[in-house]
């Protein structure tokens, strides 16, 4: 198992790559960044597990032998948030980033599965696959946004709730559908932890709902401008890696986050489509079960399942997503 990560000396690139080094699944690691690859290889190169490190950097064609025979990308580069900002206001300087690892994966490993992490991950999915589809090697199984923060925030804060300390976040698995920036994030607590949410008042869920819609504020804020979620951002991106790498060995996995694209190929697309009731979202962060090609079904059901204070919730990101998967489609739609 070849993982390859771009954006590897970053502040998520760092951490996600050093816990890949120390995952058994992984066999080599291949690491590029557009500075300090090099460096961060070396490092890591020198923790005694199995896999082997590469480094490349842009020149003398590093994207390309970074790439190579990789059965996993995982896409943490561009710049982070900075206080003050939203994930959209990144989207000027990322966009363009994205687009060009996107050309370089369909150019150099067209069967990898990959992983989206570089922000707004509500439109730079979208751009990725638009230049999969342009290549002709997009393969809506094998593409995710990771959203996976939103869920480890949602056990998180919801257990930090509970007084008796009787909720331990590890147990949880409170599903995160819709997508990852502000109030398209919509936690389901009603279905993950119902029996605490309800006893909860309107006051304390509303701020709990918040709280994980905003949690990458609250972050940025905490590091006063130094910096933006990156420690709990290389984890989430890890557990989903970890997952998907254990159901392409053949061991079906089922993940309560993550933001697809609703191909009518894939089983369940079309009823979530029914049931979300608006034919221009093709993508949205629902629980997925994954196997040996990917993504082989979408567990539509939740959306059955819901209250109503959440169907409320997903009415608001639902409005929200449309603009932010278009404003991706677009850029490079529109690009000659």
């Amino acid at each position: 198992m070849k993982v390859t990560v771009c954006g590897a000396a970053g502040g998520i690139g760092q951490p996600l790559s050093l816990l890949l080094k120390l995952s058994p699944l992984v066999d080599e690691l291949s690491l590029f960044d557009v500075v300090n690859a090099p460096g961060v290889g070396a490092d890591l190169s020198h923790i005694d597990t199995n896999a082997k490190v590469t480094s490349h950097l842009p020149d003398d064609n590093g994207l390309a032998k970074a790439l190579n025979g990789t059965d996993l990308v995982i896409i943490p580069a561009g710049v982070p948030r900075k206080p003050g900002m939203t994930r959209d206001d990144l989207f000027a300087i990322n966009a363009g980033i994205v687009r060009d690892l996107a050309q370089g994966v369909a150019e150099n490993a067209p069967n990898a599965f990959v992983l989206v992490i570089s922000n707004p991950v509500n439109s730079t999915v979208p751009i990725f696959a638009e230049v999969l589809k342009k290549n002709g090697v997009f393969n809506a199984r094998k593409l995710f946004g990771v959203t996976t923060l939103d869920l480890v925030r949602a056990n998180t804060f919801i257990s930090q709730l509970d007084s008796s300390n009787k909720i331990k976040p590890s147990n949880l698995n409170v599903p995160v559908i819709g997508g990852h920036s502000g109030e398209t994030i919509v936690p389901l607590f009603s279905l993950g932890a119902p029996e605490f949410y309800k006893s909860l008042d309107d006051e304390q869920r509303d701020a709990l709902v918040h709280r994980v819609q905003y949690g990458g504020d609250e972050v940025v804020q905490a590091k006063k401008g130094a910096g933006s979620a990156t420690l709990s951002m290389a984890y989430s991106g890890f557990k989903l890696a970890e997952e998907l790498i254990e159901s392409i060995n053949g061991k079906h996995s089922f993940v309560d986050s993550s933001f697809i694209y609703l191909s009518d190929e894939i089983e369940g697309a079309k009823e979530a489509k029914q049931l979300i009731n608006n034919e221009s979202i093709n993508y949205i962060s629902l629980p997925v079960k994954l196997g040996p090609r990917g993504v082989e079904s979408i567990e539509y059901d939740v959306l059955n399942k819901i209250n109503d204070h959440e169907k409320e919730l997903l009415s608001t990101a639902i409005d929200q997503l449309t603009t932010n998967i278009s404003k991706g489609v677009n850029f490079i739609k529109n690009q000659a």
